[in-house]
């Protein structure tokens, strides 16, 4: 796992050596990352359920101006805080170690530009997240969520509960699905 553009290119991450996690496939995240390129200058991002922070601090990397990173696992938080001094964007940053919901209601005063949900697989955590980044109101007007899924299937059929979110893209990377959402108009 390695920074693949920007001002900490290169650079390895360390990863957390778990089965609970599974870390963004670097083929994958070049794929999403070159997708938005050009939303990336000056925004503020929040990667939940961060693990070793590689969506996030790839966005700071590119030209995001401060990043949001949440994750209940301390282990997780331990190797996202190396990851951050490893590639001097610590500064840039602002950790929760917490549960996601826990996390969500804490940046309640918060507007993100864009949200990176990679929770884990097999669990209702993106609907349940997404149902509390629209109740706390979150998400910037022109923002966007990415959701990182192997059940695309089921994830895009839950969006249709969630009346003020739309589906306007997805990338499938063998197993791996990217949905992108925006609020809707």
């Amino acid at each position: 796992m390695r920074v693949i553009s920007g001002k900490a290119r290169g650079t390895k991450l360390n990863s957390i050596d778990s089965l609970k996690t599974r870390p963004t496939l670097d083929r994958v995240k070049e794929s999403l990352f070159n997708i938005l390129q050009k939303d990336l200058e000056d925004t503020i991002v929040l990667d939940l359920f961060a693990g070793s922070g590689a969506l996030g601090i790839e966005a700071l990397s590119r030209g995001a101006k401060q990043a949001y990173f949440c994750d209940s696992s301390s282990e997780s938080i331990q190797v996202l805080k190396q990851n951050l001094e490893k590639t001097r964007l610590l500064d840039q940053a602002v950790i929760l170690n917490k549960d996601f919901r826990k996390g969500l209601q804490e940046l309640r005063e918060k507007k993100f530009d864009l949200i990176f949900l990679d929770p884990p697989y097999k669990t209702d955590y993106v609907i349940n997240a997404l149902e509390d980044i629209i109740s706390f109101d979150l998400l910037k007007e022109n923002g966007k969520i990415i959701v990182e899924t192997d059940e695309e299937e089921r994830i895009l059929k839950s969006f249709e509960a969630i009346k003020s979110i739309d589906p306007y893209d997805q990338r499938k990377y063998g197993r791996v699905t990217l949905v992108f959402l925006k609020r809707r108009k």
